[in-house]
């Protein structure tokens, strides 16, 4: 079932790699809109999860920067997921370095596979970045100093005792180091 899953998911990161600069380049292109509409219609229907346990941390972590700041939860997203993946990376670095060599395009490095997982990261981050998608905290209006107030609203917040849990259990040391990694 893992395959299928998995195979799933590369689809609907290659669709919105191919439709995304489309409707960038032209918002009225219907189908290109249509296929990003489907392609995420099938990510949050829950198809993506079969099989395995699910990891929502990028998103609660970016949660708390649109509650401080305003900013759209797509334009947090862009933001958090590389720092997210990129701290969580070597918990399972065959999984980011096979999204890397099938979505990406990356070169697998067999005796070093964080390095291949790491070129996907970028690769994921530069794409985000052509599509006009902001990279740091700078670009969200987001502030270093409000990382304490992010993590603490973030760990201790909505009845979590100091962690959030997911692919990796994060606690507010972690969460930090994270947010750290935005600025």
């Amino acid at each position: 079932m893992r395959e299928v899953t998995d195979r799933l998911i590369e689809a609907l990161l290659l669709t919105m790699k191919h439709e995304g600069p489309r409707v960038i380049a032209d918002p009225d292109n219907y189908e290109a809109r249509a296929n990003i509409m489907w392609a995420g219609m099938m990510a949050h229907n829950n198809s993506c999860g079969v099989g395995r346990s699910q990891d929502w941390n990028s998103h609660n972590i970016e949660h708390e920067l649109s509650a401080l700041y305003d900013c759209a939860h797509g334009a947090g997203l862009a933001v958090t997921m590389p720092a997210v993946f990129k701290y969580v990376m070597n918990h399972n670095v065959m999984r980011f370095a096979q999204v890397a060599v099938r979505v990406w395009g990356c070169n697998m490095d067999f005796e070093h596979p964080e390095v291949t997982a790491l070129e996907g990261i970028n690769a994921f981050a530069a794409f985000l970045k052509s599509i006009g998608m902001p990279g740091n905290f700078a670009e969200l209006g987001a502030k270093e100093e409000d990382i304490p107030q992010l993590v603490e609203t973030l760990c201790c917040g909505d009845g979590r005792n100091g962690s959030i849990s997911g692919f990796v259990t994060l606690d507010k040391e972690d969460c930090t180091k994270i947010y750290k990694m935005m600025v």
